[in-house]
Formats: structure tokens, C-alpha cells, sequence
């Protein structure tokens, strides 16, 4: 554990058998997450077991081989794998940043040929979490305003395109001037940049007079505070980030400075929410359902995913770097040579 650049290093292990109920995928493509850095840097919302094989959550690849007993599968074909440790539950991780990986079949979801390698390694997270956040955790309504931090990352990009695909209303904050343009080109009804407007002023101008009830965070600490301030009583904000605080390696400084008054008078509500804990709380047949639904609206082309820059694995140094850089545009994807494979999709 300690800083990736440290840390990591390059092995080579035994190709694993799957057991029963599971599958053996060799990996074509899998991304370098911020929270697999969290992981390594052991300010994560769990550690695994060092030493371990990293990147926790997905990829994509073809089905080498089949567990006994082992249905719904079959051999050679092309698959999104979800692998993330059991929240609650011993922290162990799998590891998609290898050729080849075990993973449970139930978490285990066909792609098709023409979605490239970069979008399909994407499904399982970003498009996933705004997809939850919307329609299960907040349950957002047509006509309804969502307010939303964090509007130019790739979650706020996707929430702007899904909510408008169901017709809500988004109100997105972000910090520089010059991406209130870009956030209204995506669809956004309405931005506000914290540089240079007062948050609570704003969000009153545009809601009035029935306010906003429903926001997501990602950024959490004061910015996270006003937008909880912001709503109207009653209203609910769940936090899924904490992006002012990302080098941040006190837990103690992980905070959302909360007004008293106003969630104790205004009846408001603060909850996070995790897509580890989500994962390890539902069922087989829900994780599949919703992968399904998010694989519906990427092949509809009604949400798009930023296509990744790739790395082979022996460039990881490169890799880590590229995915701490500011502004750098795109997600890095670890990617692996298949002779099987015509192009590289």
C-alpha cells in the first residue's frame, strides 16, 4: 500500500480455473479508475489484502473457459465482467488489471461485436452509477429539476444526457466559466459556475417558486453543503463523491460542513450512496437488469461514454500518471492483444 507510482509493479501468475458458477475471461480492455488508485493509497472504503492484482470494478473480454455447471455462457463469447469485493464481507479483490480473470457468471453480461472495446470496458461504472442515482436512488420524475455537482465529469456528462432522455430538468454546477457553454451544448437546462455565482442565489432564481428537491454530489465539503442548503424542505441529497477532498488522506478531513437548522427545520436529507455496497446488496437478476438497461442506452447511442486512452500493461507507470493528470480528456485503459480479434475495436 502507498503511492501507485511505489508501489505497483509488473508479474507474471498462473492462468486461474474457474470453479462452479464461474467463468475464466481473457481481458481485452479495462480502465484505471480513481478509486483503484484510492485503493492502492489505502483511502479507499476498503482495503483488500496486499499484495493484490488491481482495478476492482470492470473489463471487457471473451470466455476462455467454463466453471462445472457453469450455464448462460458459452465459450468464445464477448463479455462485460463486473468484479468487486463483497460490501460487507472480506475485502479480497480479483483484479482486472491481468489477461486473464476469474469472475462470477451472475455478474458476467454479453456485449455485442459493435460496441468497441473502450465503451463496453466502460458500462459497469460511470453510466451505472447516473443511471442508479436518477431512476432508482432518487426516482427523479419528468419535469423534475435535479441538481447536480460536478456537471463536466464523466458521471454529470451522462446524468445531463440520460435526464434528458426522461425529460428532467437539470440544474449543473460547475467551476470554471468556460464550461457552462459545453454543459449546455450536452442538453443542460441551466449551469452555474461557482467562480463567479453564489450557489443558494442561483438555484432560488431558477426553481422558484417550488425549489429543488432532489441532488446528487460528487464533490462533498462546502460546495456539497450549499447544495443541501439549496434545496427545498424536504429535499435529498445523496453524495456519491467527494472530489474536493481527492489527495486528501485523513479521513477526518472527508467532510460536508452540514447547517444544523436547516436539516433539522427544512426535514432534509444527506445519504451517500457506493456502487461497491449497491453490488453487494443486490440480487444477480438486478445487477444483470440494470447492466442491461445501461447496455441498451449505449447501443441507442442515447448516452455515450468518452472514448479511453490505451495502455499496455507493461506501460503502467505511464498509465497511472496519465490518469492523475489534470485535464487530461480521457480515462486510461489498460489493453490486451488478442490474435482472435480482427481490429482493435
Amino acid at each position: 500500500m502507498g503511492e501507485p507510482a511505489d508501489v505497483l509493479r509488473l508479474e507474471s501468475r498462473p492462468v486461474p480455473t474457474p470453479e462452479a458458477g464461474q467463468a475464466l475471461i481473457r481481458v481485452k480492455a479495462t480502465p484505471i479508475h480513481a478509486s483503484d488508485l484510492h485503493v492502492l493509497r489505502g483511502r479507499y472504503g476498503f482495503s483488500p489484502d496486499f499484495p493484490t492484482v488491481g482495478g476492482h470494478m470492470e473489463c471487457v473480454g471473451r470466455v476462455e473457459a467454463l466453471g462445472p455447471d457453469t450455464e448462460g455462457l458459452k465459450v468464445g463469447e464477448r463479455v462485460v465482467a463486473v468484479v468487486v469485493p463483497a460490501i460487507p464481507g472480506p475485502p479480497q479483490v480479483a483484479g482486472t488489471w491481468q489477461e486473464y480473470l476469474v469472475a462470477d457468471a451472475r455478474r458476467i453480461l454479453p456485449v455485442p461485436d459493435h460496441l468497441s472495446d473502450s465503451t463496453a470496458c466502460q458500462l459497469a461504472v460511470n453510466p451505472l452509477t447516473a443511471l442508479l442515482l436518477v431512476t432508482r436512488e432518487l426516482d427523479v420524475q419528468r419535469d423534475e429539476w435535479l441538481l447536480q455537482t460536478a456537471a463536466g465529469s464523466t458521471v454529470g456528462r451522462i446524468v445531463i444526457r440520460l435526464a434528458r432522455h426522461l425529460g428532467v430538468r437539470t440544474i449543473n454546477v460547475v467551476r470554471r466559466r468556460d464550461a457552462v457553454e459545453e454543459i449546455r451544448t450536452l442538453g443542460g437546462d441551466e449551469a452555474i459556475c461557482t467562480a463567479d455565482e453564489d450557489l443558494l442565489q442561483r438555484v432560488a432564481e431558477i426553481a422558484e417558486p417550488a425549489g429543488v428537491r432532489k441532488a446528487i454530489d460528487c464533490v462533498a465539503g462546502p460546495v456539497g453543503a450549499q447544495v443541501s442548503q439549496a434545496l427545498a424542505p424536504g429535499g435529498e441529497v445523496v453524495v456519491y463523491g467527494a472530489l474536493s477532498t481527492h489527495r486528501q488522506t485523513d479521513p477526518a478531513a472527508l467532510t460536508i460542513p452540514l447547517p444544523a437548522r436547516s436539516v433539522i427545520y427544512e426535514t432534509k436529507t444527506v445519504r451517500g450512496f457506493w456502487l461497491n455496497r449497491w453490488f453487494g446488496a443486490a440480487s444477480p437478476a438486478d445487477v444483470v437488469r440494470a447492466l442491461s438497461e445501461v447496455r441498451g442506452l449505449v447501443a441507442e447511442e442515447v448516452l455515450s461514454i468518452p472514448r479511453g486512452e490505451p495502455f499496455p500493461l507493461e506501460r503502467f507507470a505511464e498509465a497511472v500518471a496519465f490518469a492523475e493528470a489534470p485535464a487530461h480528456g480521457a480515462k486510461p485503459l489498460f489493453v490486451f492483444e488478442d490474435s482472435r480479434d480482427e481490429d482493435d475495436r
